[in-house]
């Protein structure tokens, strides 16, 4: 089993062959155990199961706590099966970490905060970038981000403030999503 690291958590990942509609209704169900200890209830939480779990398709998951909209979605992998597994396993180490008075409930919602349209933010990000809104090559990303940050920088003659901002939020907004 090889272990990945994913938005700071460590764990092994275990790739799914078989049963993805079923697996996925565990990692669902595991995600909402996850967030009972942190007193959430199903209604908390919004988790939408693909029809065929076997699809290229993100792990998504939002739920709201104290106040805060929170969100985590992963795409990682070619199987929405192992994308939700993915997002089980993050939410599950910094929900045991919370509990365990490890971070702070300001580290916890930070984690998690994002905006409403933050999908269709992510997707402007990656064209301002010049990079296709599928990208999830963050080295690629931050090639791209370089050369335009290096021609708009204000100090250069083609500088732009407004653009150079533009550019550098865009590869911020990436570089959380991908890291």
């Amino acid at each position: 089993m090889p272990r990945i690291k994913v938005k700071g958590a460590e764990f092994n990942f275990n790739p799914v062959r078989d049963s993805y509609n079923r697996r996925s209704q565990q990692f669902k169900n595991d995600i909402i155990s996850t967030l009972r200890k942190i007193n959430l209830t199903d209604d908390d939480v919004e988790i939408k199961l693909e029809a065929n779990c076997r699809i290229n398709a993100p792990g998504v998951a939002e739920w709201y706590y104290e106040g805060f909209r929170l969100y985590f979605s992963c795409k990682l992998y070619d199987k929405y099966a192992e994308n939700l597994y993915v997002v089980s396993k993050v939410i599950e180490f910094y929900v045991n970490a919370f509990v365990n008075k490890e971070i702070s409930l300001d580290d916890f919602t930070r984690k998690f905060s994002e905006e409403d349209d933050i999908e269709k933010q992510r997707k402007e990000a990656r064209k301002l970038l010049g990079v296709s809104e599928d990208c999830l090559d963050m080295d690629e990303i931050s090639r791209k981000y370089k050369v335009l940050a290096k021609q708009f920088h204000p100090d250069m003659p083609e500088g732009n403030l407004e653009t150079f901002k533009k550019i550098n939020n865009a590869h911020k907004m990436l570089k959380r999503e991908l890291e």
